[in-house]
């Protein structure tokens, strides 16, 4: 090895034996998978198999039965507050919808997660959120509020606000739901162009096949009724090899 060769980087996210239950039933058990730094990586399946639900958990808005994950090589589930406040700045959430307050204007949005985890002055956070809002394309529309856009921009707007903090690690939850074709593959292609210009490791849940197909490294397929991953693999790959029936009735639907 040379003096310049670096050892090869850990993973973004390692999850190990997640179980995720509300109210002692569980929707999932035992799920276990890895992403690389840089990896567009899906979660997919059918209406009711758990992807949202498997979102919730990995961002520690819910807490799992059993199990870990860990960012960066850095434990995430049973962290201290003052750890888990710090990992928290390491990754964004766009939610479906986009999730602004509608009482406030994007840029207002966008200087939220700034104000929370920053010490920037006034002027800092509004040239910050302005150029978040830029780097979406929503330059000139700072003082809209989420209200006066389109559904398409309130989801890049969403998506400003989840890049705020520069994060290594971006998750998207059914980032197409509720967009037409045109804007839908509008904001694939800005998903893929945060990845290749920052880096940022995406993971995105969604049943959505084109956006699956054009833009996925690597998937998993959650099962409703197995409760768990039934598919792992690049998705052309495991449309041309799974013999699982549910992964290509899922993977062929609409003739693909």
């Amino acid at each position: 090895m040379t003096d310049s060769a670096q050892p090869p980087a850990g993973p973004a996210i390692e999850v190990e034996g997640l179980e995720c239950a509300y109210g002692g039933d569980a929707v999932l058990r035992n799920v276990s998978f890895r992403v690389a730094r840089g990896e567009i990586f899906f979660v997919i399946g059918g209406s009711g198999c758990g992807k949202s639900t498997l979102l919730r958990h990995l961002v520690g808005l819910h807490a799992p039965a059993s199990g870990t994950v860990r960012f960066l090589g850095r434990p995430f589930t049973d962290a201290d507050p003052a750890a888990r406040r710090e990992l928290l700045r390491t990754f964004g959430v766009l939610y479906q919808g986009g999730a602004l307050w509608s009482s406030l204007t994007l840029r207002q949005n966008v200087e939220l997660p700034l104000e929370e985890y920053t010490d920037l002055c006034r002027r800092e956070l509004e040239e910050l959120a302005t150029l978040k809002l830029a780097q979406v394309g929503l330059l000139g529309f700072e003082d809209y509020y989420p209200s006066e856009v389109s559904g398409g921009m309130r989801k890049r707007a969403g998506l400003a606000r989840a890049l705020a903090l520069d994060p290594e690690i971006v998750f998207f939850d059914e980032p197409s739901a509720g967009l037409d074709p045109v804007t839908s593959r509008r904001l694939d292609d800005l998903i893929r162009q945060v990845r290749d210009t920052f880096g940022t490791t995406i993971v995105v849940v969604s049943h959505e096949l084109a956006s699956i197909f054009d833009l996925a490294d690597r998937a998993i397929m959650l099962d409703r009724a197995e409760k768990g991953i039934i598919a792992e693999g690049a998705p052309r790959v495991l449309l041309e090899s799974s013999r699982d029936p549910r992964v290509r009735e899922f993977l062929t639907r609409g003739g693909k």
